[in-house]
């Protein structure tokens, strides 16, 4: 361990944390001390070293030590504070629901990009864990009319919470994709859905801040058929004439994905993310 400095300043904490999470292998080291020094003191991280030299509370340094030894047990950040940033909007997170993703941001960017300010869309996001997507998009679009379902009590519960901090109106119902019933007697115009795509026989390569804390049932799914036929199912079911269906892939089976959707009947396209990973499809109704 680290040998720690005769006195705490922003700049102590910030080197000595740093070595403690390299001894630990946590990953992204710094930016974990920059994260969880930030949220004790209110500050933006960049802001840090603005005021380097700033001594550290006896009061602040309580709240800090045990932050410190969470994340040394690779415990993901956004649990520690509780919270994180998604596409204007805080979403509130804890374990027990999935951690919104930049790569699901994007995908909210690409829908906003796609359908601007002006209609009046009825929208449903199938699996949506935090809420993370129907808030983002309902505080971007206003007027749209935003539904959201989700197997998870907890996911609900906190989705929620997300949408009332954030001060939006959607409507939430627990809902089975493989026997949905909530919303059968509607139409829409987006359907959206970032569902559990990993393979139950990846979860040895996976990061341990993922596979050790967050939910099982948001991330594993038995096969990219039975997942994704599912989503197809639902869609061609409830989704208007004209409407569109966005998803989010794994990376390694997207093409597998598309050829479901192409064999339904579908006119469906792909779409890389900023890393050039085929991540995202869009489909219509051929």
């Amino acid at each position: 361990m680290p040998q720690a400095p005769s006195e705490w300043t922003v700049l102590s904490m910030l080197e000595w944390a740093t070595g403690f999470f390299e001894e630990k292998n946590v990953k992204s080291p710094r930016m974990s001390i920059e994260w969880l020094l930030s949220d004790v003191l209110s500050v933006k991280r960049l802001d840090l070293y603005l005021i380097y030299d700033r001594p550290l509370t006896a009061e602040e340094l309580d709240e800090l030590r045990p932050l410190v030894k969470r994340r040394a047990t690779h415990e993901p950040l956004q649990y520690i504070t509780g919270h994180t940033d998604f596409h204007d909007v805080q979403i509130l997170v804890e374990p027990g629901v999935l951690i919104p993703r930049q790569e699901t941001e994007e995908l909210v960017a690409w829908i906003l990009e796609l359908h601007p300010r002006g209609e009046a869309l009825t929208v449903l996001d199938v699996g949506t864990g935090s809420g993370c997507i129907p808030v983002a998009l309902k505080k971007a679009r206003p007027d749209w009319d935003v539904f959201a379902s989700d197997i998870s009590d907890k996911a609900l519960s906190i989705a929620k919470k997300n949408a009332a901090h954030s001060e939006v109106d959607i409507t939430f119902a627990k809902d089975d994709l493989f026997n949905p019933v909530a919303f059968s007697d509607r139409s829409f115009d987006l359907i959206i859905s970032n569902p559990p795509y990993i393979l139950h026989n990846e979860k040895s390569v996976l990061d341990k801040e993922v596979k050790d804390y967050e939910p099982e049932e948001a991330l594993f799914c038995e096969s990219t058929a039975q997942m994704y036929g599912a989503l197809e199912q639902l869609s061609s079911g409830i989704l208007s004439p004209d409407g569109t269906v966005f998803l989010e892939l794994h990376e390694h089976n997207s093409s597998e994905v598309l050829g479901l959707f192409d064999q339904a009947n579908w006119a469906a396209e792909l779409k890389n993310d900023y890393g050039q990973k085929t991540r995202f499809l869009k489909a219509k109704k051929a």
